[in-house]
């Protein structure tokens, strides 16, 4: 039995009808829930948002569909939900292994719940033998005696508070617990549930426009939370079971060079890169990258951040030079000139306002180079869509990212089939309504 009837009576046609408001055009449907919910960055895109141009595109099983910027595979589950193979790129370590854990559905859901099962047994002994229970909590002035935490090193990469030490001590227990099965076929599923818990349950973070901490919770029932990602992950996979699937794949890299890719081997994109802004991807994932053992120390990150599209100033570095790309593009250029002729005015003489600037230029850059570099990978006549967002967040000058990315699309060849509004969002800089675009390319071949 094949999957697509999974996506069967889900299909909505937004770029019929757009959704232009903050409300639900961004949020993920209840019906919507299954593989999406197993970790799901909050600036995730929604899943109808990507069948809304499958459909659009017309693609099906003969069709090969690529997200270079997959994050936690938001396009690629939903592919292989309508039966369509799918390639991701991904250079967020942690996102990585979320994407290609959420498209792993051959595992039986019996196994992950037993084995479970038996871990959480084995952390909770653990934890009684210190005189914890998982469910009494304890005062955060009178903790116990001995708690374990991370060294300095990695708790230096942490925004701080944003795990309490009580939840901190137990969630290392179980994590101990659950590594002495890192072999077995089930471990990577419940790894990503942990990070789950982690994240929405255990921790103190909070996501508005950016990511935060809200006032820490001394304590909070960590195996428990942990069992109830696990059984949702179960859950999905008996919807699954004996379904024959297409195949899908996450490569680990930098969406600006896809050598790994044959050429002429994709029929179409869908997918939302970075905003130029000055939010740091890397924050949104720090607590389980650094907890889980994906980011180590400080020069893990600085080599994760070179792999990423420079949007925002905390990951540029002398050596970058992307902005050749765009050297004689007359608008970004005037952009820049204008950050810079602002920041002048307004006396910001820090290091980071400073490169505002020049990471718009970076920014812009990277982005023509990923364009140049995938015309190798597409078939002509390969439909694109470039989910991005308008932005004033660098000293309120306005960057209008889908214009601009479409002019340098049209400068490298592709065909400018539309711009469709999405949704509109509040600026907290300016407390205007910025427009979030899918830009619509064609490659002609």
């Amino acid at each position: 039995m094949e999957l697509a009837g999974l996506a069967a009576g889900k299909t909505q046609d937004l770029t019929a009808a757009p959704e232009s408001t903050n409300g639900r055009a961004n949020k993920l449907d209840p019906q919507d829930r299954a593989f999406h919910d197993w970790y799901r960055f909050v600036l995730s895109y929604p899943p109808h948002l990507v069948r809304s141009y499958i459909n659009k595109f017309q693609l099906d099983k003969r069709s090969v569909l690529l997200d270079p910027f997959c994050g936690t595979g938001t396009t690629l589950v939903e592919a292989k939900l309508a039966g369509i193979h799918s390639v991701g790129i991904e250079a967020n370590l942690f996102a990585h292994f979320a994407c290609s854990v959420k498209l792993d559905w051959n595992l039986s859901a019996d196994l992950l719940t037993s084995r479970s099962q038996e871990i959480a047994q084995a952390a909770l002994a653990i934890l009684q033998s210190q005189g914890i229970d998982d469910n009494t909590f304890f005062d955060a002035q009178q903790p116990p005696a001995t708690l374990r935490s991370l060294c300095d090193e990695k708790m230096s990469l942490l925004l701080t508070d944003s795990i309490s030490p009580i939840p901190l001590h137990k969630t290392l227990i179980l994590l101990e617990c659950l590594e002495a099965y890192q072999t077995e076929p089930f471990y990577r599923h419940a790894l990503l549930a942990l990070a789950n818990a982690l994240v929405f349950k255990i921790s103190n973070l909070h996501f508005g426009p950016e990511v935060g901490v809200k006032k820490p919770k001394p304590d909070v029932p960590v195996i428990e939370n942990w069992l109830l990602e696990v059984n949702k992950i179960a859950h999905d996979l008996r919807l699954v079971a004996g379904k024959i699937a297409p195949d899908a794949s996450v490569f680990l890299g930098d969406a600006r060079n896809l050598s790994h890719l044959q050429p002429q081997f994709i029929d179409a994109v869908i997918t939302s890169p970075p905003y130029p802004n000055e939010k740091d991807y890397t924050r949104t994932t720090r607590l389980e990258s650094v907890l889980l053992g994906f980011i180590k120390n400080k020069e893990d990150l600085r080599q994760l951040k070179k792999n990423l599209i420079r949007s925002n100033t905390r990951g540029v570095y002398k050596e970058d030079n992307d902005d050749r790309w765009v050297a004689i593009h007359p608008e970004i250029q005037r952009i820049a000139d204008d950050i810079e002729k602002r920041r002048i005015e307004m006396g910001k003489d820090s290091g980071f306002e400073r490169m505002y600037g020049r990471v718009t230029k970076l920014y812009f850059g990277g982005m023509a180079r990923h364009l140049a570099e995938l015309r190798r990978v597409l078939r002509p006549g390969a439909q694109l869509a470039y989910v991005v967002g308008d932005q004033a967040s660098y000293l309120r000058v306005m960057i209008r990212t889908g214009q601009l990315l479409a002019e340098i699309a049209a400068a490298l060849g592709y065909e400018v089939t539309g711009i469709d509004l999405f949704r509109t969002r509040l600026a907290t800089a300016t407390k205007e309504q910025l427009r979030e675009e899918v830009v619509l390319l064609r490659w002609p071949g």
